[in-house]
């Protein structure tokens, strides 16, 4: 399952998870985003129960984007714990991302 974060859902399902975490940055306008949206998706259900795969939308939540530096999206991050362990920026094939999120496991 693909999770929706904001600002308000924000801390309990990313920053308190007990599962490592990957958060796509992305805007409805924006080509290569809508080109990952499909391979997020795919990813959210493989790692289903390991990793809580989600989308942070940049425009609607702006204060979210800021906080984590996004200046080029898609951008994803991977945490741990809270904390980011990693992150990629731009469109990325699967293979790249399911590294990343293997390290997480």
């Amino acid at each position: 399952m693909e999770y929706k974060f904001t600002k308000d859902n924000f801390d309990k399902e990313v920053m308190e998870s007990k599962e490592p975490v990957m958060i796509d940055f992305y805007a409805d306008w924006c080509g290569p985003c809508k080109m990952m949206s499909p391979v997020v998706e795919a990813l959210a259900e493989q790692y289903e129960g390991k990793i809580k795969i989600g989308k942070v939308n940049s425009d609607e939540e702006m204060d979210l984007a800021t906080k984590f530096g996004v200046r080029s999206i898609p951008a994803f991050f991977f945490l741990k714990d809270g904390k980011v362990v990693d992150n990629a920026v731009g469109a990325q094939p699967k293979e790249a991302l399911e590294e990343k999120l293997n390290k997480l496991i």
